[in-house]
């Protein structure tokens, strides 16, 4: 699994006009599943992601965790995570099939909300328009095959 987060001070997404998922601060996390993924693997991932000293501490610091801060996490699919850019049209056929990328999706905003963290959500395979505010700005790249 692929997943790019970015340390926000708000955050929402909006499936036409509808809000589907809103934050204060914390994490938005873009996760895409990639062909042949496993549960196991979204379990590391969302440990991983609650876990990462990535928050000022009182000294400014970055060495406080999502768990530590007790802030939110808003999980949006993001298919275009596993783009192949080979050349000028990106491909995407590394990506999970449909229906096992939103079981995996969701298995990971599961686990996510299993640390004890609060969870916003997209809306998988939707249109989705996704505003934050960058804190930092701070945004990782994390990848379970790496």
């Amino acid at each position: 699994m692929r997943a790019l987060i970015q340390r926000t001070t708000g955050a929402e997404v909006r499936v036409g006009e509808r809000v589907t998922g809103r934050i204060g601060p914390g994490l938005v996390i873009l996760v895409c599943a990639m062909r042949g993924d496993t549960e196991a693997q979204s379990v590391w991932l969302a440990k991983k992601v609650v876990s990462l000293r990535i928050f000022r501490d009182e000294e400014g610091r970055m060495n406080r965790s999502l768990i530590d801060t007790g802030g939110a996490a808003l999980v949006v699919s993001q298919f275009t995570l596993a783009a192949e850019t080979k050349g000028n049209r990106p491909g995407f056929s590394t990506a999970a099939a449909p229906d096992e990328g939103r079981r995996l999706y969701e298995h990971f905003a599961e686990a996510v909300r299993g640390h004890g963290v609060e969870v916003g959500m997209g809306e998988f395979g939707a249109e989705m328009a996704v505003s934050l505010v960058n804190d930092g700005p701070v945004t990782i790249w994390l990848d379970t095959e790496r």
